[in-house]
Order: structure tokens, then C-alpha cells, then sequence
């Protein structure tokens, strides 16, 4: 095999179905310079019938960069999942670089769980030649301070303070208006469900993205009519923080919340039917929560006078 073997370990998760997963990452060339392509291959195995979720691109912050979308293939085989991802991609630095690929999102049924593929690394030697005449430039010489005019001080002190009272005045105008007009949620939830299916994903073939979208303004309705439902939440954090809140359905929200993450992140295939119902989904819920707080506030009045 071409390249060197980083990384072979069985890593074992604890779930009901005790899902083992090999996981094999291996770069092709070893020793690049600066701006060559070279190829990450990262194969995952997994028991038959396992969705595997590969991360798209090296983590962004890092020293490598995507060139090419990453191609995934699957291998014939009766006794498990076995498919091989691989990136295209370029390193703009010289050295030993890390390449950080994130974590693979393996599904089994409802059952979704990370496993960790660590870092990888490729050797970037330098394209300039060695200096070998041993020359030192001499140092620069200090540019002449030329004082500026006390005029100019006056200028900038004014220009700083005009856009300091514009900035203010701004800010105070934005918080008027946002006490005179509050968006209504449920109304805003609405109008997303609208701006997503006036795009026209699933005649385009965009169902995943589609699907992730409508359950996107279903999450922010729920942020916006609860606090504990924060957005930075996962789907189990989210589900545990919501359980004593009555007006939410807790259940029927569990199902499609599942359902769309493992689209998301296992990329399970999703027909047209299915994300049009899915999304649908989202619509009813939020239905069913603001028709739960209008018959709340109806009641209200009621049992105080009683």
C-alpha cells in the first residue's frame, strides 16, 4: 500500500446493539510540497445495515485545505458496512501538519454514536531553494518622523466623535422599534416554513436539505417560546430539557427530530414523499403548540374569575 498507516484501532461503544467499528486512515503521498495535492483515505467498517456519516472537509482552522468534495464508496460486502471516503486536498504550510478530520457518525436504527478518527499527518517540504551565500541584510534604516498638523488631531478627534453619536443613535432607534413592533414567533415560524418551500428543494433533489431546514424553524419557534430550549442544544439535551413542559409534545417532536438528524448526520436517503411529510411534520407541531397556548390564555381569565 502507497503512503504510510496512521491510525488502525477497533473502537468499542456501549448501546444495545454493542456496535464495534473499525476505522483505518491512510495518506497518499507521504511528503508533499507546498500547495501539492495528495489524498486522506479513511475507511470505516461497520456491522451490516450501519449508516456512517463521513465529516465533509478537514477542519477549517487548520493547515489543510479541501480541493475536491470528498468521494465515498462502498465495498461489496454480505457481512458488514464497509465504505471508504476520500479527500483531495492541499497543504499551504512546511513541516510535520495535522490533519483533523473530526468524528464519523455511525446509525444503527435510532441509535447514532461518534467515533472519534484523531489526527493524521503529511510532511510539507519547502519549494524555495537554501540559502547558501550566508548573506544578512543590512537593517533598515528608520523612516523620518514627519509631526502632523494640530488641525489634523482636531479633525479626527471630530470624525470619531460623529460616528460614536451615529452609532447611538442607531442602537437607541433599533431598541424603540423592536419595543414598538415584537415579532410574534408563531408568525415568524410561518414565514420561514414559507421562505424554505418557496425555494424548491425537493424538486430539485435537495430533500436532505430540505428536511433540516423546516426542522431549523421548528427549533427556533421552540427556542423562542421556551428558554430552556436553547439552539445550542443537542436533540437529547433538547428533549431532556423539554419533558415537564406541557404545551410541547414531546414525543412527537422526539421522533422527528431523530429522524432528521440521522438525514443530517448519517445521511440516510430520503425520497421526495418523505421530506415533504417530514417537513409537514415540523408545520404540525408548531400548529400544535400555539393552538395549546391560545386555549392556555383562553382559560386563564376563566379560572381567575372562578
Amino acid at each position: 500500500m502507497i503512503g504510510t498507516l496512521l491510525m488502525l484501532t477497533l473502537v468499542a461503544m456501549q448501546s444495545v446493539q454493542d456496535i464495534r467499528v473499525q476505522r483505518a486512515i491512510v495518506v497518499q503521498p507521504e511528503t508533499v510540497t507546498v500547495g501539492d495535492p495528495f489524498r486522506v483515505i479513511v475507511r470505516v467498517k461497520a456491522p451490516l445495515g450501519a449508516d456512517i456519516g463521513f465529516p465533509d472537509a478537514p477542519d477549517s482552522a487548520g493547515k489543510v485545505e479541501a480541493i475536491d468534495p470528498v468521494q465515498i464508496t462502498a465495498a461489496q460486502d454480505s457481512t458488514a458496512t464497509d465504505q471508504t471516503a476520500v479527500y483531495r486536498v492541499a497543504a499551504w504550510d512546511v513541516g510535520r501538519i495535522a490533519i483533523r478530520l473530526g468524528d464519523v457518525r455511525v446509525a444503527i436504527g435510532r441509535e447514532v454514536s461518534e467515533v472519534p478518527l484523531g489526527e493524521a499527518f503529511i510532511f510539507v517540504a519547502s519549494v524555495l531553494p537554501a540559502d547558501t551565500t550566508l548573506h544578512v541584510p543590512k537593517p533598515a534604516r528608520d523612516v523620518m518622523a514627519i509631526p502632523a498638523p494640530w488641525w489634523l488631531w482636531v479633525l479626527v478627534a471630530l470624525a470619531i466623535a460623529a460616528i460614536a453619536a451615529l452609532v447611538w443613535w442607531w442602537l437607541r432607534r433599533r431598541r424603540r422599534l423592536k419595543l414598538i413592533t415584537p415579532i410574534d414567533p408563531y408568525e415568524e415560524a410561518l414565514a420561514g416554513f414559507a421562505r424554505v418551500q418557496g425555494l424548491g428543494l425537493v424538486e430539485a433533489g435537495e430533500r436532505g436539505r430540505y428536511v433540516a431546514l423546516m426542522v431549523e424553524v421548528l427549533r427556533e419557534y421552540v427556542a423562542r417560546i421556551d428558554e430552556r430550549a436553547d439552539l445550542a442544544l443537542t436533540t437529547a439535551e433538547l428533549l431532556s430539557s423539554i419533558q415537564e413542559v406541557s404545551l410541547i409534545p414531546a414525543n412527537r417532536l422526539a421522533a422527528l427530530l431523530v429522524e432528521a438528524d440521522l438525514i443530517k448526520f448519517a445521511r440516510r436517503p430520503v425520497t421526495a414523499a418523505q421530506a415533504t411529510q417530514l417537513g409537514s411534520e415540523a408545520r404540525q407541531i408548531v400548529e400544535q403548540i400555539h393552538a395549546a397556548q391560545q386555549a392556555a390564555k383562553s382559560s386563564a381569565p376563566a379560572q381567575a374569575a372562578a
